[in-house]
C-alpha cells in the first residue's frame, strides 16, 4: 500500500479522499499555503532546501500527506518523491494543472504550447522558448517573475497574460504587454503566458506542443530568396548545422546572415534565432524568406561588431559575411558564446587569423575544409561540376 499520498490543491474543495488522508496522517508536509487552507496545523512547511523535510518523512513510519500546488506530477514534487522514495510507495491525487488553469482563464486550447520552467533553473533558456515560439507557458519562481520575464523579451512583439494565485479567492489575471508588466509587481506563486498572437498555428494538432520535426534540413538553395548566389549552399549548410547543434532552447546568431538561411533553418528546428545584416535589401529577404518558411527570426539590421554588443548571449554563432572588422567579429562572438562559433571562410588567408582568435578566447579548434559538386549530364554523359570551397573553422567551449 502506497506510504505517501501526493495531494494536488486547485482551489476547489478537497474530496472525501483527500480528508480522509489528512485524519489518517502521521505526518502532513505542504506550502504555508496550502496548509493554511486545509487547517492544518501542526504540518511541516515545504520550504526552500527540501532535504531536512525528506528526512522526516523517511523517519516517519506511519501515512504521509504531502501538499502541492495543481497537478504535482507536472514541472512538480511527484519526481523528487518518486526519486527519493519509489513510485510503488506514492499514491498522486492531482488537481488541474496551473498550465491548464491559466489558459482557460483567457478561452485558449494549449494543446499547441510549449510549457517551460525558469523555477530552480536557469532562466536563460526558457526566455530562448519565449524567443523562438509563438505560445509558451513560463513557471516562474520569485527570483525570475512576471517583471523580469518580460524585461528579457522587450522589443519583441508578445502579449503576456500573468496568472496569480490561481484558483485562490485573492486569483488574478493580468494581460499586458512587456513594457507594462515589466513595471508592475507581482504575487507568488503566478505563471506568465508568453503569446505571439498574430503567429499562433490554428490546425489541429497530433501532438502536443508546437515542437515538430522539419520533414527536411539543409534545403535547396531554391527555397531561399538570395542575390545572385550569395547563400551558404545546401550541403555546407548541412554541415554547419550539425556543428551549431540548435534545439529549444537555444539562442543562435547569425552573422552577415544574407538571405538567413542558416538562422531559418536553426529556427526550423526549434532554437531562436538573431540575424545580424548591414544590407537593406539582404534585410527585406531574411523577412520575406522567414515568412515564406513560417518561422520567427529577429532581425538586426546593423554592422558587426557594434550591432552585436547589446544582444542577448548566444549558445552558438555562425559567421558567414565576411565584411567589417572580421578578427574583432570573431572574437567578440567568441566571448558572447556559450557553446561553439561557427566561421565560414572561401579564402585561406583569414583561416590560421581566425583559429588563432578562436584559441585565444579558450576554443578548441577544428578546421575542416569542404569542397562540393554536383552531377551534370552533358548529352549522354555526366560531369562533376563544382559547386563551392569553403573552409568551416569550428570553436567550442572545452
Amino acid at each position: 500500500m502506497s506510504r505517501i499520498t501526493v495531494v494536488g490543491l486547485d482551489g476547489r474543495p478537497p474530496g472525501d479522499e483527500v480528508e480522509r488522508s489528512l485524519r489518517d496522517a502521521a505526518l502532513v508536509a505542504g506550502g504555508e499555503r496550502h496548509l493554511k487552507m486545509l487547517g492544518v496545523e501542526r504540518g511541516v512547511v515545504l520550504k526552500g532546501d527540501l532535504s531536512e523535510v525528506l528526512a522526516r518523512i523517511e523517519a516517519t513510519e506511519g501515512p504521509v500527506v504531502v501538499l502541492a500546488s495543481g497537478d504535482p506530477g507536472f514541472f512538480g514534487i511527484v519526481r523528487l518523491l518518486g526519486v527519493r522514495f519509489g513510485k510503488e510507495n506514492l499514491r498522486v491525487v492531482p488537481g488541474l494543472s496551473s498550465v491548464a488553469l491559466a489558459f482557460a482563464r483567457v478561452g485558449l486550447s494549449w494543446d499547441d504550447a510549449l510549457t517551460v520552467s525558469a523555477h530552480g533553473r536557469d532562466p536563460r533558456r526558457a526566455v530562448n522558448v519565449c524567443r523562438a515560439h509563438p505560445k509558451v507557458a513560463v513557471l516562474t519562481s520569485p527570483d525570475f517573475g512576471p517583471a523580469r520575464l518580460a524585461q528579457a523579451l522587450d522589443g519583441l512583439d508578445r502579449a503576456f497574460v500573468v496568472a496569480e494565485r490561481l484558483g485562490e479567492p485573492d486569483e488574478r489575471v493580468f494581460q499586458g504587454d512587456a513594457e507594462t508588466v515589466a513595471g508592475m509587481e507581482w504575487e507568488d506563486p503566478n505563471l506568465v503566458l508568453v503569446l505571439d498572437e498574430g503567429g499562433s498555428p490554428g490546425s489541429k494538432n497530433w501532438i502536443s506542443s508546437a515542437i515538430r520535426s522539419p520533414e527536411r534540413w539543409a534545403l535547396p538553395e531554391d527555397e531561399f530568396e538570395h542575390r545572385s548566389g550569395m547563400i551558404t549552399k545546401s550541403p555546407i549548410r548541412a554541415f554547419v548545422l550539425s556543428r551549431l547543434g540548435p534545439g529549444p532552447g537555444d539562442l543562435i546568431w547569425d552573422v552577415g546572415a544574407g538571405s538567413g538561411s542558416v538562422a531559418i533553418e536553426c529556427a526550423r528546428l526549434g532554437a531562436a534565432a538573431i540575424a545580424i545584416e548591414r544590407d537593406p535589401e539582404s534585410c527585406a529577404r531574411i523577412r520575406r524568406n522567414a515568412e515564406r518558411h513560417g518561422v520567427y527570426v529577429q532581425l538586426i539590421e546593423g554592422e558587426a561588431p557594434e550591432a552585436l554588443r547589446d544582444l542577448p548571449g548566444p549558445d552558438a554563432v555562425f559567421v558567414g559575411g565576411t565584411g567589417g572588422d572580421f578578427e574583432e567579429i570573431v572574437k567578440l562572438s567568441a566571448v558572447m558564446a556559450q557553446r561553439s562559433v561557427v566561421v565560414a571562410l572561401v579564402t585561406l588567408e583569414r583561416v590560421v587569423p581566425v583559429a588563432h582568435v578562436l584559441e585565444d578566447c579558450g576554443f578548441e579548434v577544428e578546421t575542416t575544409f569542404l569542397q562540393t559538386s554536383r552531377m551534370k549530364g552533358v548529352g549522354g554523359l555526366h560531369r562533376l561540376a563544382a559547386e563551392s570551397n569553403v573552409f568551416v573553422v569550428l570553436g567550442s567551449r572545452p
